[in-house]
Formats: structure tokens, C-alpha cells, sequence
């Protein structure tokens, strides 16, 4: 993990920028963080944090960001960002976050932004949560929000909504078949990786295949 002189941004992969973490107030064993994307389209932020606000400078100085992609209406909790970026979310989560944040655009369905970055709709957590695919030439890094996060290294769900459950099931089998090589979620359990890298498809499957399981069996994790 290398980090620029005087940035508050450090780089765990290619092309891959975290701000720094904040502890999740009701479980403190848990870090967050948001990423920036380094793009030659512009910019983005995945994930809302305080860590925008306390990296704004560091973010700025590598070029305004065209978006902040909000995962679900959970991160809505930390208020507007001290940055000016436009924030976009997906329309079943924009009443909640509406009120905290200045949404300027909402998705409905899968869809790219440029050629690079694709939005995926993932209901389950909430009903608007959405991962988000980007292929930096490197690496194939999926952005999941809370839908699947790190705990001790596990992969884990987060089913607070029994209505929820199917719609959870059906968003785990579509990423089981995504192309993805670097699992980046919203937050990851303290002293453990921020993010996973996936060795091949078996892994992505086993993985992701003992979520579903637990998920099944009416487990919330």
C-alpha cells in the first residue's frame, strides 16, 4: 500500500485510492472507507464517508471527481460531503438519502457510465443497493457496499429486511456471475483486508456459493 507525500489518499491497488477510515458507530470493529477512481473519463467516489471530507484536498488535487456513487441509503448518515460532486444513487434508496445528501442523479436499472464502469442494481440490504463493476485494465474491482463486506476475511452478507430476502438471494446469484477479480466493499472488520483479491472463478464461486447458503437457510449473514 504506497500513499502520495502530503495525501491523505493511500493506493492498497493500481489505479485504486482510499481515503481514511472511519469506524462504523454502532459496531466499532468496523472500518469504512470510500475509494476514488482514478479515471481518464473523470473521477469518481464510491462510497460516502467521512473520509471525503477529510481527504477533500488530496481528491481535488488529482482533478475534480464528476461523481460520488452511493451504494445504498445507509451512507447517507454522514451528511454532505465537504466536496463539490455530484452524488447519485438508485431511486428505491433516493427518499431516505434525499434528506441528508443533494442527490443530482438516481439509476434504475444495469447500466454503464462511459466504457469502463458498470452500474449493477444489488437489492437486498436495502432495496436500492447497487454494486458497481470497474475495469481499470488491470483489475476488475466490484464495489458492493454492505450487500457483501469482509469480516476476519470472510465474505458476509448483511440481510436486514426478511422481505428482502429473495431479492438478496436472487442479487448474490447474478454477482456469482459477474467477472470480477478484486472484491471492494464499504467496510471490512479492523486488522483484516480492506478488500479481496479472488484467485479465479472456484474461489468467486465457493465464496459467494456459502453466502447464498446462509442466506437460504433464513441466516442474516
Amino acid at each position: 500500500m504506497t500513499s502520495s507525500e502530503g495525501s491523505s489518499l493511500v493506493s492498497p491497488m493500481d489505479g485504486l485510492l482510499t481515503t481514511p477510515a472511519s469506524r462504523l458507530p454502532y459496531q466499532q470493529n468496523v472500518l469504512l472507507r470510500s475509494y476514488v477512481l482514478e479515471r481518464p473519463q473523470g473521477n469518481v467516489i464510491v462510497y460516502n464517508s467521512p473520509g471525503v471530507s477529510e481527504s477533500a484536498a488530496s481528491i481535488l488535487a488529482l482533478g475534480k471527481p464528476i461523481r460520488l456513487l452511493v451504494n445504498h441509503f445507509h451512507e447517507a448518515m454522514y451528511g454532505q460531503p465537504g466536496l463539490d460532486v455530484p452524488v447519485w444513487i438508485h431511486r428505491e434508496d433516493q427518499s431516505e438519502v434525499s434528506a441528508s445528501l443533494d442527490v443530482a442523479g438516481v439509476f434504475t436499472n444495469r447500466q454503464m457510465i462511459d466504457d469502463d464502469l458498470e452500474v449493477i442494481p444489488t437489492p437486498g440490504h436495502t432495496a436500492g443497493t447497487t454494486s458497481y463493476l470497474w475495469d481499470n485494465g488491470t483489475h476488475r474491482y466490484l464495489f458492493t457496499g454492505d450487500f457483501i463486506w469482509i469480516e476476519d476475511g470472510q465474505w458476509k452478507a448483511v440481510v436486514l429486511d426478511p422481505g428482502l430476502r429473495s431479492d438478496y438471494l436472487d442479487s448474490l446469484a447474478l454477482v456469482c456471475s459477474l467477472d470480477f477479480d478484486v472484491l471492494v466493499p464499504w467496510g471490512a472488520t479492523e486488522g483484516g483486508p480492506t478488500c479481496a483479491q479472488v484467485a479465479g472463478p472456484a474461489e468467486k464461486h465457493a465464496r459467494i456459493g456459502a453466502i447464498i447458503d446462509r442466506v437460504r437457510a433464513g441466516g442474516t449473514r
